[in-house]
């Protein structure tokens, strides 16, 4: 492959991982005046987040299928237009349903995405898949941080309207697209889709499934209440979402850094333990301690769940045998671990509805953290 084919290929990955994060993460500081001019409740509001994790979970096993009807670059960029005219649709955002709509649509593609871009890494740099993993995990941090960081003054500048700061971010995904529709598409060989199901006989595919689903549900439950629970605990909203700025930022590093250290010193599930154990002791800081050091607490939760997230992307690789077996796994870790992480961002808000405050949600997500660092453990136990 000459050397611009391959850097053009890298690009249009980079792109497109970036725009899986920001139609999520940056509704996490608005939610509160979101929720309060819509008149809507916090589980309610929820879903917004809830809904296309669901997605993302639901609707991965679709991916291959769609992959050998019509080609994996295709469906990619159909996705990646999905997601841009489903952010741009956030425009009208004052209508609840189109803003939980345009939810829907946006997981939908990032579904089926999410997949595919995993085996367009295996097509195109198959003998370099830590390093390339490595930076699709840290593009789709970077998207993220943008993505929390970005959107309150982007929507100041644009006349303080919260609705066009939502759907600013469909420029990027539809940038993606200008470089995606260059990309000549290659359908999948039917007879690789229909060879076996997914591993649900195999217990290690359940504890990495169950990993996956307790930090993308932290994850997730976090960039929807972090910031409402700085603020209830008597810090400024613009302290809360620059603490949640700093959250997301602070992880960038640990998601390149993290996997390349997976791969080079093999020791994936003592790492996976240690930041199991550092977002366990942050969590349980913010809350009961929300104010003691609060930036000290959320730059360790960043690198700790960022850290998680990058190396549970890559643990099907070391897991499974063959190409084939890695998408199995992956799309059961997709599957089940999305679907599952997605009933968190509900379950706090409706925690939050019930119980008055903040606080008793996030000691269940203190919790869960801690649950997250048994199954570390045991996987590392069981080591292949």
């Amino acid at each position: 492959m000459k050397p611009f084919s391959r850097a053009l290929l890298m690009l249009a990955l980079v792109l497109a991982a970036i725009n899986l994060r920001p139609g999520i993460t940056s509704l996490a500081p608005l939610i509160e005046r979101i929720a309060h001019e819509l008149a809507l409740s916090r589980s309610l509001i929820s879903l917004t987040t809830a809904l296309p994790v669901l997605c993302m979970g639901l609707l991965a096993p679709l991916a291959p299928r769609l992959a050998v009807r019509f080609g994996l670059e295709r469906v990619i960029t159909v996705c990646l237009v999905l997601i841009g005219l489903a952010l741009l649709a956030r425009l009208g955002g004052h209508a609840s349903a189109v803003l939980i709509g345009s939810a829907v649509a946006m997981g939908a593609g990032i579904a089926v995405a999410g997949p595919l871009l995993s085996g367009f890494i295996k097509r195109h740099f198959h003998h370099q898949m830590g390093r390339v993993v490595a930076w699709y995990s840290l593009s789709m941090t970077i998207g993220g941080a943008a993505g929390a960081v970005l959107t309150p003054p982007v929507t100041q500048l644009l006349g303080d309207q919260w609705h066009f700061g939502l759907a600013f971010w469909s420029l990027p995904a539809l940038l993606a697209v200008l470089l995606w529709l260059c990309l000549p598409n290659r359908a999948e060989p039917s007879s690789e889709a229909e060879q076996g199901g997914l591993p649900w006989g195999e217990p290690r595919a359940w504890l990495i499934t169950a990993f996956f689903a307790l930090q993308a549900g932290l994850f997730y439950a976090l960039t929807t209440w972090l910031v409402a629970r700085y603020h209830e605990a008597g810090l400024s909203l613009l302290r809360s979402n620059s603490l949640f700025s700093f959250f997301m930022l602070v992880g960038l590093p640990s998601a390149f850094i993290l996997p390349w250290m997976a791969q080079r010193f093999d020791n994936r599930y003592q790492l996976l333990l240690v930041c199991g154990l550092i977002s366990t002791v942050c969590l349980g800081m913010i809350c009961f301690q929300p104010t003691l050091a609060p930036e000290v607490w959320a730059a360790l939760l960043g690198l700790g769940l960022s850290g998680s997230f990058a190396l549970s992307l890559v643990l099907p690789l070391y897991e499974a045998d063959t190409p084939l077996a890695v998408s199995r796994w992956t799309a059961m870790m997709l599957f089940a671990g999305y679907g599952l992480g997605s009933l968190t961002p509900i379950l706090a808000g409706l925690g939050r509805d019930l119980a008055g405050n903040y606080q008793v949600p996030f000691m269940v997500i203190t919790g869960l953290a801690l649950v997250m660092c048994w199954l570390a453990w045991l996987l590392g136990r069981g080591k292949r």
